[in-house]
């Protein structure tokens, strides 16, 4: 896991997406490091912010006057606002975020008068990282990867995102970060934005496995890589972040370690997932009720999103904890706040207290290990 710095004071840091997944972990992160001039821009109030100290300006990316306030005195901004859709028909909305969004949030910056220190901006492995091949392995040198996302609109819209950063980096000098996360699991994903997959599973509803692959990352080591990029990256930079590739079948694999459920172990070959992807489409063009799954997932499950973070690893000492944790995480706290498996029992006997994973333990040798304590 990450070490975090302790920040300066008196910056004010802006972040867009403060109330999501990441965004809350990334304000946890900062206000623990000692950051506290924190400012959300956020289409609604929030309680939760407010009891933690952090000013809010109501309003959106496309709302002129929210943004120019949002931005007066800032030295730094975190873009986390995002729309993650698999829908097709929400294509517009995730085009009018992504991209007219970010573009509006710079020239809003460029106009403030304020020096701007550094824009991290919240992008994803899939503008680089997806292939039919599985021993492709991405790296942020990889390029752009639209005619594999043509079809599959979040990808593409945030492609063209990063266009816009790239664009502004050269044309205005504006500093910006771009960060490539993976899958993001961990606790605390309230709106089900990166974890639907993991309950789907613990719905029992993945009815085969299909012939791809993923990376998954904690979101919890990737809100502290984005306060690394912020004190150290280079204007310009990219990052990947992931903490391991493994395919579909081997993650379906450990939930079932920690679940105690069954994976599903119906292979499902290449050809027949591409007709069913095709079948559910038609399905819901037409209107038909198609079930939990949805075509455009069913056709990238096909795919292999893998991703090599050494240059995260080397420059802001990057150090994920091991996937297995990242689940147990994940499944644990489904559990508690999922309203379809709050207060419900574990599906199976719970391993005695003095039992200790054995990556666990050897999770917390390496940590000392580093730390120069001896085990």
């Amino acid at each position: 896991m990450n070490k975090i710095n302790m920040i300066e004071p008196n910056m004010t840091t802006l972040i867009t997406g403060g109330t999501g997944f990441l965004g809350r972990h990334l304000i946890d992160q900062l206000l623990a490091a000692g950051q506290t001039d924190l400012r959300v821009l956020t289409r609604r109030h929030n309680a939760e912010l407010e009891a933690l100290g952090v000013a809010q300006v109501e309003g959106s990316l496309d709302d002129a006057d929210a943004l120019k306030e949002a931005v007066r005195g800032v030295t730094r901004v975190y873009h986390l606002a995002g729309l993650v859709e698999r829908d097709r028909t929400q294509a517009h909305r995730m085009y009018a975020l992504h991209v007219e969004g970010t573009r509006r949030l710079f020239d809003a910056l460029l106009a403030s008068d304020t020096d701007i220190e550094k824009v991290v901006v919240a992008s994803t492995s899939g503008t680089v990282g997806v292939s039919r091949d599985a021993s492709f392995v991405a790296d942020d040198t990889s390029p752009y990867t639209e005619s594999v996302v043509r079809d599959w609109p979040y990808y593409l819209s945030k492609i063209y995102q990063e266009r816009v950063c790239v664009d502004y980096q050269k044309r205005h000098d504006l500093p910006v970060v771009l960060m490539r996360p993976t899958l993001l699991l961990g606790p605390g994903d309230w709106r089900e934005s990166s974890t639907g997959d993991v309950v789907l599973f613990m719905k029992r509803k993945v009815p085969g496995v299909m012939p791809g692959g993923l990376s998954v990352v904690d979101v919890r080591d990737t809100a502290a890589a984005f306060i690394a990029a912020m004190e150290r990256a280079e204007p310009g930079s990219s990052y990947l972040l992931g903490a391991g590739n493994l395919t579909l079948a081997a993650f379906f694999d450990h939930l079932a370690d920690i679940t105690g459920l069954s994976a599903p172990r119906l292979p499902v070959p290449g050809p027949l997932a591409k007709l069913g992807g095709k079948l559910l489409s038609a399905l819901q063009e037409a209107g038909a009720p198609a079930g939990d799954l949805d075509a455009a997932s069913v056709e990238m499950a096909r795919h292999f999103w893998y991703i090599d973070s050494s240059r995260a690893k080397d420059e802001l000492g990057f150090d994920p904890r091991p996937i297995t944790l990242t689940l147990r995480d994940t499944v644990q706290w489904i559990r508690e706040h999922h309203p379809d498996f709050a207060g419900t029992s574990s599906h199976r006997e719970e391993p005695p207290a003095e039992w200790v994973p054995a990556e666990t333990l050897e999770y917390a040798r390496e940590l000392r290990r580093k730390a120069g304590v001896e085990s």
